[in-house]
């Protein structure tokens, strides 16, 4: 029977396999570099770099998000109600307590973050707590448990940083290939061309390939946290409801970024479009349409 837990070992296997996945290809960009421009020196950066990165991801992957969202932190006595509603579901879930942030953006929206259900981070938006009554409230934060439950937003938020690293590596692998002259003349032009090719390559593939792990885990991880929520409230019509609410709401949030889109309950840039852009759109969008997750929660 599924529980709050579900796929969580499975969650934590991807965020290892992304983090060694991410040390492997910084140490053979390194290696590249190191051949190239003849310098072992390069090579012990890059095998630095990587673990310092893996290590800062890993620890700091919260105080990232929040940052980059503008999330202040919030206290019983000043939101009692949201408060009450994730401590009273902390409990049934059987998680530890989460930091409680808000985010002053008139835009309903959710979050969660965090490297583990210890350090766990859940944020809400003003417009969030204007819009919604207490049933339906309650089935977004049991939603945002949901994925701490599940550990698939330690995996969503460590993709953000490690996959920018990536995308950063490459443009300075693209800019040192353009402007290094590599080992002098011991080196052959096709060669200094093929790294050219390679760096360019690079360049382009790794913001692709960053929305392509964006796509990968945010589209099934909300489906998930959907079922786990609408489980731990016994009441799946009230994260459905909010939902419909969220998503006719229309307007974009103030501060977001495609780096953190795929942490949000719903998508941050605003109400989904119609027609021919709709449909193209939605091949590379971190979260599916409402009516589909709508339609599992009421089972029609």
């Amino acid at each position: 029977m599924a529980t709050i837990y579900t796929h969580s070992d499975a969650n934590i296997r991807k965020t290892w396999f992304l983090m060694t996945a991410f040390l492997i290809v910084v140490i053979l960009i390194g290696y590249a570099f190191s051949w190239y421009f003849e310098s072992s020196v390069i090579l012990y950066v890059a095998v630095a770099f990587a673990v310092l990165m893996n290590v800062f991801s890993y620890w700091y992957s919260d105080k990232i998000v929040i940052k980059m969202t503008k999330a202040r932190p919030i206290s019983r006595e000043s939101h009692r109600e949201v408060w009450n509603l994730v401590e009273n579901l902390s409990i049934t879930a059987g998680l530890p307590m989460p930091s409680l942030y808000i985010v002053d953006d008139p835009a309903p929206n959710a979050f969660a973050t965090g490297r583990n259900p210890e350090h766990a981070v859940v944020a809400v938006t003003t417009g969030i707590l204007a819009l919604l009554d207490r049933t339906e409230l309650e089935g977004v934060l049991a939603h945002e448990l949901s994925h701490i439950g599940n550990r698939d937003m330690l995996v969503s938020t460590v993709a953000v940083v490690l996959v920018g690293f990536v995308a950063i590596l490459a443009d300075i692998f693209l800019r040192m290939t353009f402007f290094g002259r590599g080992g002098g003349n011991s080196r052959d032009g096709r060669l200094q061309l093929i790294f050219l090719v390679v760096g360019i390559f690079a360049a382009i593939l790794a913001p692709i390939a960053a929305r392509l792990i964006h796509l990968a885990i945010s589209r099934k991880r909300e489906f998930l946290a959907d079922a786990s929520g609408a489980l731990l409230t016994r009441y799946p019509e009230g994260l459905a409801s909010a939902l419909i609410k969220i998503s006719e709401f229309g307007k974009p949030m103030k501060v977001t970024s495609h780096a953190t889109a795929h942490l949000f309950i719903a998508n941050p840039f605003g109400a989904e479009e119609k027609g021919f852009k709709s449909k193209m759109n939605k091949l590379f969008s971190t979260h599916p349409d409402v009516s589909e997750r709508v339609a599992a929660l009421r089972g029609t």
